[in-house]
């Protein structure tokens, strides 16, 4: 309810229009339309707007903008259920240059309306309790595309229908997963179903067109195009969610992406693809990472055309730091602060293509990266167990504090955290650190030593909320670190932390998410240690094994099939493992695969107050790690 104007609205949508209903008091009702204002909103970030009157319920127009995404074009056909009876706009402008448009009065039911800073209105007569509809279809492509996707997908509907239907869409979506528990955790679950759905999200009219990353306008053919990878986040957990829940359309995430590389005038995969845009968001070439998770759960693609596309995005010299990489092993302060985040998320990338390249044949591609990806061990401070950058002569960095999240060659990091990530090579990375006792200790250490505020407070994505101890649940880097003990003599102790994370940092309340979802990682997150499992390092086919929140969980599966995770008796107190079965037999890996899922079948968790110290996973029954 607008209580200033006595105006109720209400919102609905189809894939590619808003619905609007406005429900009016008695007498006259006017309709802004504001193509200034926008997120993130500064002077100058229009480029250009145009707005269209074609006839009395029907407007077209696009708007250009700047910021994020460079040059973002929307247009739109904007439908409305009543004629309007007047309308007009201001310029907020100053126009140096008019040409011969200033022959006409434009500011008044003038048909057609440019400028960089327009507000346009159109007033209605309502008697009492009158509604207006207003359908707002977009496109990436021009009006012409706007109108056949607001003609397919609203043409002859209501605002009531188009709210059915798209109930009964979400309906269907969300039901690919069902939960016995508690009611806020069901929440929360749901809720975070919901976020991982969000984005990426289309980005092709009805009729299959697109704006490519080259600003051309394309066709996609076989697949639905999507936007909005931001893949520095996304490739840890939401993809290899779709890859279980979702297979159809992280194929056509992989084919977006493909269609992005093939476009880009750098030959570059996305880095954090926007509207036809890319803005090279955070750091690392990840999407190789989606590519490769994708082949290892069995996704069809191109997969020569996709490995030339990793190869090309890793051998961009001019992007951040690659040269350095190639010549160095390394990215020097001196060429990035973050340099020490940037290596090791290479090193990881480059493990992805190894894997990858391996598993269609390419031997030769499969061990120079195999190769790259050792280079994470160039920058351990054997002195100190932590990563620590070095400078282009191989000097480490001198005034180095591993607690610190500025200056010290991380990105939203410190190195306490960063240095677990090698999630590619635990056992490489326990004897870096010193062995599996140590390794422990210091797992157990983040958890449980404090961090001062001074080290994080002005630091965007990392805050207070979101802290355990040091580990940073808020923000992405950390989130395989309460896996890793798997690889451990003490793999009870994931049980523990997850079960903490769990229960104070997804909770029922507005403010109950403790950092940003990122478009759905942070979610994707809580689904995967919900069912008991998560994948610490994808392009490997392994999800490793927490331990459920749930007392059941199950997936209705793309084919046909359901997946069923049980746990009577879990709770706040019963959070430890005692054993598992998998259809019904005993089950002693660390890990499950999506060929276990996907097959359907039960998997059963026997649940206690206390950790079965016993349950040590034996050496081949332990999750993949490059160093055996």
């Amino acid at each position: 309810m607008l209580d200033d104007y006595g105006i109720k609205a209400e919102l609905t949508a189809t894939e590619r229009t808003g619905v609007h209903r406005y429900t009016f008091p008695k007498g006259e009702a006017h309709v802004i339309i504001d193509l200034v204002q926008g997120i993130y909103n500064y002077d100058g970030k229009v480029l250009w707007a145009n707005l269209r009157v074609e006839n009395d319920t029907l407007l077209t127009g696009y708007r250009i903008t700047r910021g994020w995404a460079r040059t973002n074009y929307t247009h739109f056909a904007i439908s409305f259920s009543k004629p309007f009876k007047n309308y007009g706009h201001r310029n907020a402008e100053k126009v140096l240059y008019n040409g011969f448009w200033r022959k006409f009065k434009m500011e008044n039911n003038f048909p057609e309306m440019g400028g960089t800073k327009i507000t346009a209105f159109f007033d209605f007569d309502f008697a009492e309790g009158e509604q207006l509809e207003v359908k707002v279809a977009l496109s990436p492509v021009d009006c012409l595309g706007a109108l056949a996707n607001l003609k397919a997908e609203t043409a002859g509907k209501s605002f009531d229908k188009i709210n059915a239907e798209t109930h009964a869409k979400w309906e269907k979506e969300l039901s690919v997963m069902q939960a016995k528990g508690d009611e806020d955790a069901l929440v929360s679950l749901y809720t975070s179903l919901y976020h991982t759905m969000i984005n990426p999200s289309v980005y092709t009219d009805v009729d299959g067109r697109y704006r490519g990353i080259d600003h051309n306008i394309h066709e996609a053919k076989d697949f639905t195009n999507y936007t909005v990878f931001s893949v520095w986040d996304t490739y840890r957990a939401l993809h290899p969610l779709q890859n279980l829940i979702n297979r159809q359309r992280n194929t056509d995430f992989v084919k977006s992406m493909m269609a992005h590389q093939q476009q880009s005038v750098h030959g570059a995969l996305p880095v954090w693809s926007h509207m036809g845009n890319e803005n090279w968001c955070m750091i690392g070439y990840h999407s190789v990472s989606v590519l490769a998770d994708a082949a290892a759960k069995g996704l069809a693609f191109d997969k020569q055309k996709a490995l030339e596309a990793m190869i090309s995005s890793s051998n961009l010299k001019y992007y951040d730091g690659i040269a350095d990489y190639l010549k160095l092993g390394y990215v020097p302060l001196e060429t990035s602060g973050s340099g020490a985040s940037i290596t090791l998320e290479y090193a990881y990338d480059d493990f992805a293509i190894a894997m990858f390249a391996k598993s269609i044949g390419n031997q030769k591609v499969a061990e120079e990266y195999f190769k790259r990806a050792q280079n994470y061990k160039n920058l351990f401070d054997s002195s100190l167990g932590f990563v620590r950058p070095k400078h282009k002569d191989g000097k480490w960095k001198e005034k180095f504090d591993v607690l610190d999240t500025h200056g010290q060659g991380f990105i939203e990091g410190n190195s306490w955290n960063y240095s677990f990530y090698v999630p590619h090579d635990v056992n490489g990375l326990m004897a870096q650190m010193g062995g599996d006792k140590r390794f422990v200790q210091r797992l157990d250490s983040l958890f449980t030593m404090h961090l001062p505020d001074k080290y994080f407070e002005h630091t965007e994505d990392v805050t207070k909320e979101g802290i355990i101890g040091n580990y940073v649940h808020g923000n992405e880097p950390s989130h395989h670190v309460p896996y890793l003990y798997a690889w451990t003599s003490q793999p009870w102790k994931t049980q523990e932390r997850i079960r903490l994370i769990m229960d104070t940092k997804y909770l029922n309340k507005v403010d109950g998410l403790c950092g940003n979802d990122d478009c759905g990682q942070m979610s994707a997150w809580y689904i995967l240690s919900a069912l008991g499992f998560y994948p610490v390092c994808p392009g490997v086919d392994e999800y490793v094994l927490g331990a459920p929140y749930f007392e059941e969980m199950k997936l209705n599966l793309e084919n046909g099939k359901a997946f069923v995770v049980k746990a009577p008796k879990v709770s706040a107190k019963n959070k430890y493992v005692q054993s598992v079965t998998l259809n019904g037999k005993p089950y002693n890996k660390a890990f499950i695969t999506s060929a276990d899922i996907l097959n359907g079948g039960e998997l059963v968790f026997s649940m206690g107050s206390k950790p079965n110290k016993k349950r040590i996973y034996k050496r081949d029954d332990k999750p993949f790690s490059m160093t055996k």
